[in-house]
């Protein structure tokens, strides 16, 4: 049974670490919200371009000519990635920079799988959804932003366990979702407080702690390049960057070859994160709705497109990897994204309601400290 000491330290712990974050998950639920639906609010922006209907039989083309015909459309960038959305099987996308470690300037072209055109150009790096994901993410504020981010996502996980822990003594003299309507604006507050935090605990504890494994990604992805990739790229230390390039298509050849029950997930060109400055990294994935997220690297020499190394990636990445769909809700179509809509809306009101008992609460004297444990401090 709870003792009034401990009632006392869990309602101390559960207001202030809620106090601290409640601003700033307020931010991240409101930006969140148009996220889940950034697909469908792209089409409905115009960012959304269509593949032509054409007709076309025989190969598709092939990977040099749709880099030559990126390169062409922006002459003197530099490929980053390459990748396919999900609902576009028919297309390409590459992302291009001035340099392979560029922070900002990114340009994307989308290109038509089967012929290689370009089909236009995305807007990056502007607009409203590029906003809103810029603030979910790191505030504009870069690592820095992400890892306070986290931060604000921790404190958030032990708001939502020390509540638990007071809903137990607090409502035991109330039915399971009962609103005392009757007793005044603070009790009927604090009731839907309770009964709504208790309704969406467990989808809050699965997007809080994926958000602050999300907020790690750098980091993690760093650890990798140190832990995993140094491993993978040590023949090719010290030795100065490659003076050509051998074919992409071959390439991609070689990592079909080395993981035949997989599929091209995208392709990391030489100097980005997910390659070295001597390497293509063609990330093989599988077809399953699980697999499908996970990744494996090929490493492949980017000057005489042969096999250099493919191994599994480790744990943390796995972990960050299954996360992400977890923590945005874009995994089961658009039933799962609603529901995780509704209840990103119940999450603004549980975090509203907290806040504003504690507004009400500051100028508020109760001068029994029963009274006060019992119907202020849980708040």
């Amino acid at each position: 049974m709870s003792t009034q000491s401990s009632i006392r330290t869990w309602a101390w712990v559960h207001k202030w670490s809620s106090l601290v974050c409640t601003v700033f998950m307020l931010l991240l639920c409101l930006t969140g919200l148009p996220l889940i639906f950034h697909h469908e609010i792209g089409d409905w922006l115009g960012n959304h371009i269509e593949t032509p209907q054409i007709a076309h039989q025989g190969p598709l083309a092939s990977m040099d000519a749709l880099l030559a015909s990126a390169k062409t459309k922006q002459p003197g960038m530099v490929p980053l990635y390459m990748y396919r959305e999900e609902d576009e099987p028919l297309q390409w996308v590459i992302s291009m920079a001035k340099t392979a470690t560029a922070e900002s300037g990114f340009k994307q072209v989308v290109l038509d799988a089967r012929t290689a055109q370009v089909l236009g150009e995305p807007p990056v790096e502007e607009g409203f959804m590029y906003v809103m994901f810029k603030l979910h993410v790191d505030l504009f504020a870069g690592l820095p932003g992400m890892l306070f981010l986290g931060l604000m996502g921790f404190l958030l996980l032990v708001a939502i366990i020390s509540g638990v822990v007071l809903y137990a003594p607090f409502m035991r003299k109330l039915a399971f979702g009962e609103i005392r309507r009757q007793r005044g604006k603070k009790l009927k507050r604090l009731d839907l407080h309770n009964f709504l935090g208790i309704v969406i605990l467990s989808w809050a504890l699965v997007v809080a702690a994926t958000g602050v494994i999300n907020a790690w990604s750098d980091l993690l992805i760093k650890y990798w390049q140190f832990d995993q990739m140094s491993q993978m790229i040590a023949p090719y230390k010290n030795l100065p960057p490659p003076d050509r390039f051998a074919s992409l298509q071959a390439s991609v050849q070689v990592a079909q070859q080395t993981e035949p029950d997989m599929q091209l997930g995208f392709i990391a060109f030489p100097g980005t994160a997910y390659a070295s400055s001597h390497h293509y990294g063609i990330f093989m994935r599988g077809d399953s709705p699980i697999t499908k997220r996970l990744f494996k690297p090929v490493l492949v020499d980017a000057r005489t497109a042969t096999l250099t190394d493919s191994r599994d990636l480790p744990w943390y990445l796995v972990a960050l990897l299954v996360s992400q769909p977890l923590h945005f809700g874009d995994y089961g179509g658009m039933t799962l994204k609603w529901l995780w809509a509704v209840l990103d809306v119940i999450t603004i009101i549980v975090l509203w309601t907290g806040l504003m008992l504690w507004w009400k609460k500051r100028h508020q004297y109760v001068p029994d400290i029963r009274s006060r444990i019992t119907l202020s401090e849980a708040y």
